[in-house]
């Protein structure tokens, strides 16, 4: 064997092994940056790709799943000059690979960076009560922030989350003082208006009662008025018909002899009612006349109803 016919064998294996070495595989939610005698060539997704030997080279690599990376814990001043320290958590992702490439030299080290600062700006706004009570505020600020700047890096921030704002101890027994003050005062208050609603319930249940006693006082009234009403015409409707009856029975023959008869009966009843007392009654001499005996039963009966007049 010849030098030509070595030289032609090894060769061939190094070509195949050139070959076989450039063959890639690359997983999903992966890209690889490649670059062609050192400048940027293009950027391979999942599947299977042959690189050119000794030409191309894999220079980064990416993958295309969101990323939690912690934010260290850092001190910030709020608006009212107290010092407090915060930390969370950032979750990000590559959208560009070759911008995450070539735009940045870390981008996850920037977007850290980036987080902190944008942080202590967002906190130096507001105080300290309102550090606690506006977190999603704050992390919406944050985010909006983070993303402008790092939309330039071919990176997205998805999410930005506080996990722990530290506030110095006695700083904290002032917080928990104050807390309880509040919510002795809300309950106070609460107490307050329990009972002024309670006596102002009262007082609407007595007026409706006091209503309802004077409507149905009145009503009493009214009925008691109309009956009474009712009962005198009544009786004036019967004697007008007793004294028509009467009229038209004196016109009739007989008739004055039976109201004389009628008025000598009740005579003799009041005489009978008064033998028992100790009134004394003079009675005329002529009892046949009609006039004279209707005006001594009239006499007697005063004097029975009267004793002191006799």
């Amino acid at each position: 064997m010849d030098f030509f016919t070595i030289w032609l064998f090894a060769s061939a294996v190094i070509l195949i092994f050139l070959i076989f070495r450039n063959i890639l595989i690359i997983p999903a939610q992966t890209v690889l940056v490649i670059e062609r005698l050192g400048k940027y060539s293009r950027s391979l997704h999942a599947g299977f790709h042959i690189l050119f030997p000794i030409f191309d080279k894999v220079a980064y690599r990416h993958s295309l799943k969101e990323i939690a990376i912690d934010v260290p814990s850092q001190p910030a001043f709020t608006s009212d000059n107290v010092r407090v320290k915060v930390d969370g958590v950032l979750y990000l992702r590559v959208i560009e690979p070759r911008k995450a490439s070539y735009a940045v030299d870390n981008y996850r080290l920037a977007a850290v960076q980036l987080a902190q600062t944008m942080m202590r700006s967002v906190i130096g706004l507001l105080e300290l009560d309102k550090t606690f009570e506006e977190r999603e505020n704050i992390n919406a600020r944050i985010l909006k922030s983070i993303n402008d700047a790092c939309s330039e890096w071919g990176v997205q921030i998805t999410r930005y989350e506080i996990q722990n704002i530290q506030v110095p101890p006695q700083i904290l027994k002032v917080m928990e003082v104050q807390m309880k003050a509040e919510r002795d005062k809300r309950a106070l208050i609460a107490k307050s208006i329990g009972e002024m609603e309670s006596k102002i319930n009262y007082s609407m249940g007595s007026k409706e009662e006091e209503i309802n006693k004077s409507e149905g006082q009145k009503q009493r009234l009214i009925n008691e008025a109309q009956g009474r009403a009712t009962e005198i015409l009544a009786i004036s409707k019967a004697l007008a018909i007793s004294i028509e009856k009467i009229a038209a029975s004196i016109s009739q023959p007989g008739g004055l002899d039976a109201v004389t008869l009628q008025n000598a009966e009740q005579l003799v009843e009041l005489f009978g009612n008064s033998a028992s007392s100790s009134h004394r009654i003079i009675l005329p001499i002529n009892l046949g006349e009609p006039e004279t005996l209707i005006q001594l039963l009239q006499r007697v009966e005063n004097v029975w109803k009267n004793p002191a007049s006799s």
